[in-house]
């Protein structure tokens, strides 16, 4: 018996919320929880309605779209100039220093080719926005770390770490799909849709950068004169659903044209909110509430997906691998906060802030498989390793280690 799509809604959002609520109480991550409950649902997935299967991508996208515009309407021009450089050698470096490490540990230890080995390693090396952004907002109504603005430094790093993450997967995928070749016909239709030159996809990327801050400047900029003329008439919620409209059609538009929407989509936040503070805080009140429903679907979905004898087989070598990146990626922290005014203190902090993955691994763990690539289940596997053992550690250490480091660091 197949289950209405309805009904599997149901589930899924029933399952998730009371999972997450159960690891909240237990001072666990909830995103924990519902991967967990998402896993054990996955051995009825026979009674899933096909559907869901085709609902899958953009509700995984969705949810990604909404933690980002999240974040960018969390960063004011104030707290970004006094981060200054820490911020933008924050929002690259340990995402390289991770990347190229793992890049080579996947080509060793599984015998990845190199693009199906660089896609994995940039999907893993991006933090997760669902623990740190709502972390750094509580530390920074907190006044956690003010003196150096560190949990600002953080948030605003790690978002962008995020977008270089996802553009540099994107190119690596380029690679990957344009190298299968199945069946003639299907190596045609990879080639015509999905497929760039490697010299056009190496170019790709600062222009996909620029692109994705032109195209968030110009939505901001929209968006905030038409919410300034008619702040009176539109009600926050209407607001709130112009503006997820208007980044799903920014993100559809990234898609097509090539350029970083994700990228658009937290500028898109940041102009709003220098240009109408006010109307900044009701959307990000109202994202917030969004967001409720959008992490659970994200999270069960990925659990949903993994196929527990692959989980079981990539295990010990997949968690060796997942650590050793760590190790790189605290090594970049520690280069990127090295000239700045931070204390050792707050730079350990700093260290133990990016840890934690889930967000972008659910969103993106998948692709591969759904592309058709033979290390999709392998890679999907490892992604969900990455949540299951990163996402506690990080944020039990964020919320440990947060007001010991930052409160002696405010006193030093």
């Amino acid at each position: 018996m197949t289950l209405s799509l309805s009904l599997s809604f149901a589930v899924i959002l029933a399952g998730g919320w009371l999972s997450g609520r159960l690891f909240s109480a237990l001072r666990l991550p909830p995103v924990l929880g519902m991967v967990i409950f998402g896993i054990a649902a996955s051995f009825g997935r026979s009674y899933a309605p096909p559907v869901l299967a085709e609902l899958d991508p953009f509700l995984k996208s969705f949810a990604l779209m909404v933690i980002l515009l999240r974040a960018g309407l969390g960063i004011s021009r104030s707290s970004l100039s006094k981060a200054g450089i820490t911020a933008i050698l924050m929002s690259f470096l340990p995402c390289l220093f991770e990347g190229a490490a793992l890049t080579i540990l996947f080509r060793i230890f599984f015998d990845f080719g190199w693009p199906a080995a660089g896609l994995t390693a940039f999907m893993l090396s991006a933090v997760s926005p669902a623990v740190i952004v709502p972390s750094m907002l509580d530390l920074k109504a907190q006044n956690k770390g003010k003196r150096n603005d560190v949990p600002t430094i953080i948030l605003a790093g790690a978002s962008a770490d995020d977008v270089f993450a996802i553009t540099l997967f994107s190119v690596f995928l380029g690679f990957a799909t344009s190298g299968q070749t199945p069946d003639a016909a299907q190596a045609a239709r990879s080639a015509a849709t999905s497929a760039l030159p490697v010299t056009r996809a190496l170019l790709s990327i600062p222009l996909s950068i620029g692109g994705g801050i032109l195209a968030g400047i110009v939505t901001g900029l929209a968006l905030s004169l038409l919410f300034r003329r008619h702040h009176a008439s539109l009600r926050a919620t209407e607001k709130a659903l112009i503006l997820l409209v208007s980044g799903t059609l920014l993100v559809r538009a990234g898609d097509t044209l090539h350029f970083a929407a994700l990228l658009g989509l937290m500028t898109a936040g940041f102009i709003i909110l220098e240009r109408h503070e006010r109307v900044a805080h009701e959307l990000a009140s109202k994202l917030g509430k969004i967001w409720i429903f959008a992490e659970i679907f994200l999270f069960v979905l990925i659990g949903f997906s993994l196929d527990v004898s692959v989980a079981l087989d990539t295990g010990t070598k997949g968690l060796a691998v997942i650590a050793g990146g760590l190790v790189f990626r605290s090594l970049g922290v520690l280069v990127a906060t090295a000239f700045s005014r931070l204390t050792l203190r707050e730079r350990l902090f700093c260290v133990i802030a990016y840890i934690p993955k889930a967000t972008v691994q659910a969103a993106l763990g998948g692709v591969a498989l759904s592309r058709g690539m033979p290390e999709g289940n392998t890679i999907l596997a490892i992604a969900v390793l990455a949540i299951v053992f990163t996402a506690p550690a990080g944020l039990l250490g964020i919320r440990f280690f947060g007001p010991r480091l930052l409160d002696q660091a405010e006193h030093a």
